[in-house]
């Protein structure tokens, strides 16, 4: 087809071209995938691409993070507002400033604006979690910062590129304010090189299709999925949910729980999602930005939709994010964030709360609480910086038809773990272990993710050790009497003598150190007493569970000699247990594990 005219277009055509613009945005991804410098992106894949129409409406999101489902627009809206008519062609846009449509300070954006006949027909847009951007810890990632202006360099919307032109003048600011500027050019470039990836095959589309039939299918891709979601959410009850969840601290005032309240409420073809009743904005830099607690909504509503559904702006106007200014849902001047994903990994949990209430056979038990950020920087001998930089997650909840994943990302982080081997030889760090760990994953019918633990020895003289965890306190839940996950952990020097560590931390270290985190297990989903003998049989003899919590927990009695059910003393067992318990129907949510009158009895 070439130079269709607006009035001769198919469904066929239509669908080709939804494939061919979601395919730029998948082939940004892979451009930084394949061009980047620093391991948080090549290897945990912290980053997202999107293509937006010329009024900066999200067209497609490439194959990336769900936590990103909302941050570009709200950040190209920023540079829009900005610069209004000063956008021209070569010009290439960067910013980070949470309080202008980012995240936080190591997420910078770059959007470059496509033009077709001196017109502007669209934007190609990135966003990369960046090694550094300078601020008082290493990785300016650190929880335990109090306002926004101890955590790094601030970028307000700016022109990286101005008509072609280098901006030397940002690009000198940018070089003197971070540790590692190789990393951070070397991934900026990355940035640059799929924003031109972009470009040249969107001018392939215009070229088939014509700019004018262009514009128009953009439109309607965008209107499509807005009609698709609205459809799928007629399809789901009408009605009110609530569900209430706890951040363990901020880091700050520790020991003090951070209130996460979700309200869904659905009616017709639309939804509401009312963060109203969280805890006001803390010290600690855990507050979000109304993008990522939106996004948090955007990944836990979009899970229980079908998944032939577009990610673009139509999904977005069909459901409605509330979130109140000052709260920590919504951090407003001088709020730290840079540890902001904990909260919007956490806000997605609550909501599947919620959710789970509305639709209790499609929505898991909560998972391990979402990625532990980790840093480890100093200098060498030669005063050389050096940063590694790393996030760790693995394991979700137990779902109604299945176990929870092992070793499988948050759902609202689709990253990937860094390799061993890269990881020694790029950074002064030993990985010792790195193994599942024995009885910490829920149980139930379909017992929680089995989750792991890491342990890193530092083998540079001195260095500072920065961490951002959760779920100690408040482990993750069960559903519909699945027992919660045991909670996660961390210890300096684990072993006889080891010191336990608070989940949030920053630390002094010097050479042999070694640390240990414990991720959180995810919660289990249903009565771990309906759970199939045989299954528990083969998680013991593959030591995700003992032959202990067998019995304690399933009621299951394993002769550990012959690696067999004993089905006699189990029956008995599971009579005994359900006896003694006394529930007359499944509790919806479990945060506590119930005890039983004679656990561990196998005669």
């Amino acid at each position: 087809m070439s130079q269709a005219s607006d009035t001769t277009l198919s469904p066929i055509a239509f669908e080709l071209f939804k494939n061919a613009i979601f395919s730029i945005a998948d082939e940004m991804a892979l451009t930084i995938f394949r061009t980047t410098y620093s391991g948080v992106l090549k290897d945990n894949m912290d980053y997202s691409t999107a293509f937006c129409d010329a009024n900066g409406k999200l067209v497609a999101q490439g194959l990336t993070l769900p936590g990103h489902l909302g941050s570009i627009p709200s950040a190209l809206d920023a540079v829009v507002k900005k610069f209004g008519d000063d956008i021209g062609p070569g010009d290439i846009f960067a910013m980070n400033d949470p309080f202008e449509g980012g995240m936080h300070l190591p997420d910078i954006f770059v959007f470059k604006p496509l033009f077709h006949e001196g017109r502007r027909v669209a934007f190609a847009a990135t966003i990369c979690h960046h090694t550094d951007v300078g601020g008082r810890v290493a990785g300016s990632n650190a929880s335990d910062s109090t306002e926004i202006y101890q955590e790094g360099l601030r970028i307000p919307p700016l022109k990286l590129f101005e008509a072609g032109k280098r901006n030397e003048t940002l690009f000198a600011l940018i070089e003197k304010n971070v540790r590692v500027p190789v990393k951070v050019f070397g991934d900026l470039r990355a940035q640059l090189a799929a924003c031109h990836i972009a470009e040249r095959q969107f001018a392939e589309l215009i070229t088939e299709y014509g700019a004018a039939t262009v514009d128009r299918l953009m439109v309607e891709l965008i209107d499509y999925a807005e009609r698709l979601t609205r459809a799928a959410l007629s399809d789901l009850p009408d009605g009110t949910w609530s569900f209430e969840d706890f951040i363990d601290d901020d880091g700050i005032d520790v020991g003090k729980p951070i209130r996460l309240m979700c309200t869904i409420t659905k009616e017709g073809d639309g939804m509401t999602v009312d963060w109203t009743g969280s805890s006001p904005q803390v010290k600690g830099a855990i507050n979000n930005t109304f993008s990522f607690s939106a996004a948090a909504a955007y990944t836990a509503v979009r899970s229980v939709l079908p998944a032939g559904i577009p990610n673009n702006e139509g999904v977005f106007r069909a459901i409605k994010v509330i979130c109140e200014p000052g709260t920590v849902t919504w951090g407003v001047l001088p709020a730290a964030c840079a540890a902001r994903g904990l909260t919007g990994f956490r806000m997605t949990d609550c909501c599947f709360g919620a959710l789970a209430m509305m639709l209790p056979d499609q929505v898991n038990a909560a998972g391990d609480g979402g990625n532990t950020g980790l840093s480890i920087g100093g200098y060498d001998v030669d005063r050389k910086p050096f940063i590694y930089v790393d996030f760790t997650c693995g394991a979700w909840g137990g779902r109604p038809w299945g176990d929870g994943l092992d070793g499988n990302s948050h759902m609202m982080a689709n990253m990937a773990s860094q390799s061993v081997e890269v990881t020694e030889q790029e950074n002064p760090i030993q990985i010792l272990a790195y193994e599942f760990s024995t009885d910490r994953a829920g149980p139930g019918k379909f017992r929680g993710g089995v989750p792991f633990y890491r342990d890193y020895r530092f083998l540079e003289d001195e260095g500072v050790l920065q961490v951002r965890s959760d779920r100690r306190d408040f482990p993750p839940f069960g559903l519909y009497g699945g027992y919660p996950g045991k909670g996660s952990m961390n210890w300096l020097n684990p072993g006889e003598g080891g010191e336990p560590l608070p989940s949030k931390l920053t630390l002094n270290i010097t050479k042999g150190t070694i640390f240990r985190h414990e991720v959180a297990g995810a919660g289990g989903w249903g009565d771990p007493l309906e759970r199939e003998p045989a299954r528990v049989l083969d998680d013991a003899r593959n030591e995700k569970i003992s032959v202990r919590a067998a019995a304690d927990n399933y009621g299951v009695v394993i002769d550990a000699a012959t690696w067999t059910v004993d089905q006699a003393a189990t029956n008995a067992l599971r009579e005994r247990v359900r006896t003694a318990r006394g529930w007359t129907e499944m509790p919806v949510m479990l945060r506590e594990r119930p005890t039983h009158a004679g656990e561990g009895d196998a005669r």
